[in-house]
């Protein structure tokens, strides 16, 4: 099985049901499943064909295309992001030992030095149509069809790779645990580079659904967008979701939120359940290595608001101690996660292990909900006593005032490090220190204050810790 393999039934089904529409285009699964089916074999015709295909486009029709027909080719599908550099195009490509990379002629620029051979688009999509669309051979479901990137803590790109069986698994996470269906028509308004809105089409497209599609976040075209096509599922992050609050975004008509990341803090969920009770909050815990770990559903926040929720179904949980040993409810350890949606490995890495760790330290109660403290190696250590960022942050985007907020250790010749807080919003120091005063130890509270216009982010939507904090070591002035 691959992650492309019901395309075929729902194309018999349901020949006329609507695959993706963006602004420009509109496909049905009955022209969608033969599109598939051509593109990999455009790819497997190749005088010598490509294991590892890497695409530098926008969202798009064709994004979706390539990366679906290199799936169903058995070929590895290598995202690259049209905001990096010439350089950092390079870098991945390098590290991912790419064999071929389609791109359009707005971006060949970039790949101007590229030694991996350069398909552009428009050339690529004349050949497809002259293929056939007859069937394709069986793929292995261990076999890896999709390749990232993350940094970790160091800022320095590593490569990973993820098996059609994992995101198959995945697939039923969306069925069983956020009761995602064929019914349903799907908003993905982020960038597809990003594993969550790429996650949200490709399942959406296996579970015969609708996936609209945007080419680049905007609030007021996903406003518009909820309210013209009936959207019942909106794929999100908190820096979006907020976005979409201010600007009152929200249809009236019920609708479903899929947030990506721990740091949707409980004020902002109870802010919009009160302003729009119809909305249904869902989010979870997970990173690139583990997929799904945990989620909240709507009933969970209101029970226990400052959680990551409860384990998928098919996924256990353990916390441990520094020696191995199984730590007791309410105990902070490091979160050790069983799954079979993990990921195969990093490229030139070893076979993760049955039971994984990222490093991220937390606890669960005694009803088996996750609280994650923050990441080992993202940790504060102030004068011998430990500082989680993400701790200090979630206080401080609770206050009104504050828009977002990023918490980095920096350098000190008495304690070691000191906690530094850069922050977007009206909120002066007094202020902020007063409110941490309230909801933190003493010595959690920031030492140091930065106040910036914006914060650099991923491409997920996230606070980008490791660019703060080259960012502060450039000589920004404290407060």
């Amino acid at each position: 099985m691959t992650i492309t393999h019901t395309y075929s039934s729902t194309a018999e089904t349901s020949p006329g049901r609507v695959a993706i529409l963006t602004e420009s285009e509109q496909i049905t699964y009955q022209d969608w499943d033969r599109l598939v089916a051509q593109t990999a074999n455009w790819l497997r015709s190749q005088p010598s064909m490509p294991n590892r295909v890497a695409f530098l486009l926008p969202n798009s029709l064709a994004f979706l295309q390539l990366f679906a027909g290199a799936a169903a080719a058995g070929c590895t599908a290598i995202p690259l992001d049209t905001r990096w550099s010439p350089a950092e195009c390079m870098e991945r490509l390098s590290i991912s030992d790419a064999d071929l990379v389609v791109t359009s002629a707005f971006y060949k620029n970039k790949l101007i030095h590229s030694k991996t051979p350069v398909v552009l688009l428009d050339n690529c999509m004349a050949n497809i149509e002259e293929e056939s669309a007859a069937p394709l051979p069986i793929i292995d479901p261990e076999h890896p069809f999709y390749m990232g990137f993350t940094s970790g803590s160091t800022g320095k790109p590593k490569a990973f790779t993820r098996s059609h069986r994992s995101w198959i698994e995945s697939f039923t996470c969306s069925e069983t645990d956020f009761s995602i269906s064929s019914d349903d028509t799907v908003l993905i308004p982020g960038t597809l580079i990003s594993s969550h809105f790429l996650y949200g089409a490709v399942s959406t497209l296996y579970l015969g659904g609708t996936v609209c599609l945007l080419k680049k976040f905007s609030p007021a075209q996903t406003k518009e967008w909820l309210i013209r096509e009936a959207v019942s599922v909106l794929y999100t992050v908190p820096t979006m979701t907020d976005a979409l609050t201010r600007i009152e975004g929200f249809p009236d008509s019920p609708l479903k939120i899929i947030s990506s990341g721990a740091d949707w803090s409980a004020e902002s969920k109870k802010k919009l359940a009160a302003i729009w009770p119809h909305l249904r909050l869902y989010d979870f815990y997970g990173t690139s290595e583990l997929s799904f770990v945990t989620f909240s559903s709507p009933e969970d926040s209101k029970r226990k608001p400052h959680s990551a929720g409860r384990p998928f179904h098919n996924v256990q949980i353990e916390i441990r101690g520094a020696k191995g040993e199984r730590c007791q409810p309410e105990e902070i350890g490091k979160i050790f996660v069983k799954s079979p949606m993990r990921f195969s490995g990093y490229v030139n890495g070893s076979t993760p292990d049955e039971w994984m760790t990222v490093d991220d330290m937390g606890c669960v109660d005694e009803e088996g909900f996750l609280y994650i403290s923050g990441r080992e190696n993202g940790m504060i250590v102030y004068g011998g006593l430990n500082i989680f960022p993400e701790e200090v942050e979630r206080v401080l985007l609770s206050c009104p005032e504050v828009e977002n907020a990023a918490v980095v250790g920096m350098p000190d010749e008495y304690w070691g490090e000191i906690a530094v807080a850069v922050i977007r919003g009206s909120a002066n120091a007094r202020k902020l220190k007063a409110w941490c005063k309230q909801k933190l130890a003493s010595y959690k509270i920031p030492k140091k204050w930065v106040f910036a216009d914006s914060l650099p982010e991923t491409s997920s939507g996230k606070i980008a810790r490791s660019r703060v904090k080259k960012w502060l070591e450039e000589g920004v002035q404290y407060k």
